[in-house]
């Protein structure tokens, strides 16, 4: 692991129960998030139940590349009810929450995930989170898949399968099997209708708007508003 960490440390970012996040600090803010986001997730909630009973997910070891966010965190901890064991690591530098990361650590979890992370410690996180030697993936964007096809065929020969949320890395994954190159069947999350219709259509719609209010302080009422591009998510 140490080799992974070269340009980490001057981020300051702490090791915390084979973890690196910036601030454990951060937990109980984090902890706080994730509950109320608990309760306004009554599906996943229900699943988790089952799971904590059925334990479906015994002796799987789950490497989850995702947004490092409260809902993320509760998918996680739904996992690890089934008796998966998992490894978190961000799929995007800029959108970590720092507080969720540590609130995961702080109950053991593996995460190897912090905000403004530059390129080379993005893909170093991506590495750390390998090394539980996981047999399932679940990506956003297929970076964790591309570095186990590139990297460790070997683990891509150990593999189950995986999961793939976005459009942009079902594209790259579909050239991939084209190209006969994919190692382990991959389900495209994206393709599924509950997700274009709410994920992409409702969810970035609401998303961007009130990422661009928060950002600019900006009032939309009475205004004229051009969108490019008419998919799922132009529609939202």
């Amino acid at each position: 692991m140490v080799s992974y960490l070269v340009s980490i440390s001057k981020f300051k970012v702490i090791f915390l129960h084979d973890s690196v996040v910036k601030d454990p600090s951060l937990a109980e803010m984090g902890e706080q998030r994730i509950e109320w986001a608990r309760r306004h997730m009554p599906v996943l909630e229900k699943i988790k139940e089952e799971f904590e009973r059925e334990k479906p997910l015994q002796g799987a070891r789950i490497v989850a590349c995702l947004h490092v966010t409260v809902e993320t965190a509760n998918l996680i901890t739904t996992l690890v009810a089934g008796g998966a064991e998992v490894a978190v690591t961000g799929s995007n530098p800029l959108s970590t929450q720092d507080d969720v990361a540590a609130a995961l650590a702080a109950r053991g979890l593996h995460v190897y995930a912090f905000r403004g992370e530059n390129e080379k410690e993005y893909y170093s996180c991506i590495k750390m989170a390998l090394e539980l030697e996981p047999n399932v993936s679940l990506d956003d964007g297929a970076d964790t898949i591309a570095i186990i096809h590139k990297e460790q065929p070997d683990l891509a020969a150990r593999m189950f399968g995986g999961c793939e949320e976005t459009t942009t890395g079902v594209v790259r994954l579909r050239a991939m099997a084209e190209d006969k190159a994919l190692l382990y069947p991959v389900i495209a999350v994206n393709d599924a209708e509950t997700k274009m219709m709410f994920d992409n259509r409702y969810g970035t719609g609401q998303s961007t708007l009130h990422g661009i209010m928060q950002a600019t302080n900006f009032l939309f009422a009475g205004k004229s508003v051009v969108v490019g591009g008419y998919g799922w998510c132009g529609r939202g």
